[in-house]
């Protein structure tokens, strides 16, 4: 999905088109603190990308992101700056803080699209990442060890003797780190943890 948040109903029209047109689902704001509202409910930013407005009334883009950045959210939501009035110096702060890309009016729509396309694509990847490592959050101590031996390729008898544990214990461990991870094979889990 992607964020256009716009205080000009032409300017955010406009982009809503030029994403339809490259089969981009799209979403738009007339506001920052719209477009805030609604990360305060269920927000899940895995997939989505913001073009964001560097110059709105009441609470401009860089005040926006600077809200973004204290959530943490810009690796899985990655900003892309439209402005007509920018500078160097706004551009590199910006960039250095973690926003996507920077463009200055008038652009290239072309340009534009493929970058919002790679936004959308790093954040689907930085999504999948967020949630390989929630599944490895509820791994108890034991079954982290069983793991690493795992990904290791020891047996589980060469596990067992390893951690001084029965066959049958490697076995109920593994089978609960399988189903922690949603996988089903010891060569899936290893292409999750590459």
């Amino acid at each position: 999905m992607l964020h256009i948040i716009d205080d000009e109903e032409v300017v955010r029209d406009s982009l809503s088109w030029l994403a339809a047109s490259r089969s981009i689902d799209a979403r738009i704001y007339a506001s920052a603190q719209q477009f805030l509202d609604s990360l305060d409910g269920n927000f899940d930013a895995a997939g989505d990308c913001v073009l964001l407005d560097v110059r709105m009334p009441d609470m401009n883009g860089i005040a926006l992101f600077d809200q973004l950045v204290k959530r943490d959210l810009t690796a899985r939501l990655p900003v892309i700056f439209l402005t007509g009035h920018g500078d160097v110096p706004m551009a590199v702060d910006s960039l250095k803080r973690g926003a996507f890309d920077f463009f200055e009016k008038p652009f290239n729509d072309n340009d534009l699209m493929d970058r919002v396309q790679q936004g959308l694509a790093n954040s689907r990847q930085a999504g999948e990442l967020a949630a390989v490592h929630a599944r490895l959050a509820t791994l108890s101590s034991r079954e982290r060890e069983v793991l690493d031996l795992i990904l290791a390729g020891k047996m589980n008898k060469v596990v067992a003797d390893k951690l001084g544990i029965s066959m049958r214990t490697v076995e109920v461990h593994r089978a609960h780190i399988f189903d922690k991870m949603q996988v089903k094979t010891a060569v899936e889990l290893a292409g999750l943890l590459k």
